[in-house]
């Protein structure tokens, strides 16, 4: 309502939502008005004005994933890095304007290039995982570019896993290195619990107790206990006890490989180890759900790569097979 007063002002009283009133004096009646009109306009609905574009560039998307998700993970801070080399990869681009298309032809550049096809598998995971979690947060509105990209089909390789002669070669070796009771205290653990390095180096004295070793700086942050012997157990406690904490010793153990004489496949190292107790593990009978909570994986299917390793592993193909029963039919 406008109205003019007794003293020739004009009186502005308006409400344009309920609840909400606005009065206020003018000295013309188009002063007035105008006020009215700008009141109401800031109590339109405008739900269906169109949002604003999200101009955000992948490498932003990847800092909101870190700060909403990426920072409460193990390996967060290299996945970050990761990510981040990724993006200027395959470019920089807006992640609203980002393509499928986009992304597999810069991929076939990076392949082409020699990029292997596992670290390239890794890194769409990675950029996928982004788009998701900022999609679950309701941090961005559109669907994931990479969802319907499949990751790369390769042969897989076999389990690279230290022979009994070897795995005592390298024992014989460690004493010839700058730190060889660190070194053989790690890879004993290693050796005995699968364990992986970082696992093993970071033990401390009040983990080993009970006759087994307690992992708490695990991949999947979750508490991981393994009986060791008594001996092994006995060598862990007095080594703590008089020095306090492993050394980094992962110079040494390249050092005592190479004098062994043992190669591995181009991007193995001390992994080996934990593939070593694995293999012998199964190899020995030992049961693969046993080994998965050895081990520490979320799934079995991670350990079932070590299952073609056990002895009676599909031993019926041998029996079973045609020739096998022709051979029976003509005796």
């Amino acid at each position: 309502m406008i109205k003019q007063l007794p003293d020739g002002r004009w009186l502005a009283d308006i409400e344009p939502v309920k609840g909400t009133r606005y009065r206020k004096r003018f000295s013309t009646k188009a002063e007035a008005k105008r006020f009215e009109a700008h009141k109401r306009s800031q109590h339109i609905n405008r739900a269906w004005e169109p949002k604003a574009k999200d101009k955000r560039r992948l490498s932003e998307l990847v800092d909101r994933w870190f700060s909403l998700h990426g920072h409460t993970l193990a390996d967060g801070v290299r996945r970050k890095e990761i990510l981040l080399l990724h993006v200027k990869e395959v470019g920089d681009s807006l992640g609203h304007q980002f393509t499928a298309k986009e992304y597999l032809i810069k991929r076939g550049h990076l392949m082409a290039e020699g990029m292997k096809g596992k670290t390239v598998n890794n890194r769409l995971g990675y950029l996928k995982a982004v788009f998701n979690t900022l999609i679950a947060f309701d941090d961005i509105t559109y669907p994931n570019p990479l969802a319907n990209v499949k990751p790369i089909k390769f042969q897989e390789s076999p389990v690279t896993y230290l022979t009994t002669g070897q795995i005592k070669e390298l024992l014989s070796r460690v004493g010839e290195t700058n730190s060889p009771s660190d070194l053989e205290c790690v890879v004993r653990v290693c050796l005995s619990t699968g364990a992986r390095w970082s696992e093993a180096l970071s033990l401390s004295r009040e983990r080993i107790r009970n006759g087994g070793v307690e992992f708490i700086n695990t991949k999947s942050k979750k508490v991981r206990s393994v009986p060791i012997s008594p001996e092994l157990e006995s060598q862990l406690i007095a080594h703590l006890d008089s020095h306090g904490y492993f050394r980094d010793c992962i110079r040494g153990f390249h050092n005592a490989m190479d004098a062994a004489a043992i190669k591995l496949p181009k991007g193995q190292a001390t992994h080996v180890l934990r593939h070593t107790f694995a293999a012998h593990f199964v190899m020995n009978g030992g049961n693969i759900l046993v080994l998965q909570k050895i081990l520490g994986h979320s799934t079995v299917n991670m350990t079932m790569r070590y299952a073609h390793l056990a002895p009676d592993h599909l031993k019926e193909a041998v029996v079973l097979n045609p020739l096998t029963f022709s051979t029976l039919d003509r005796q």
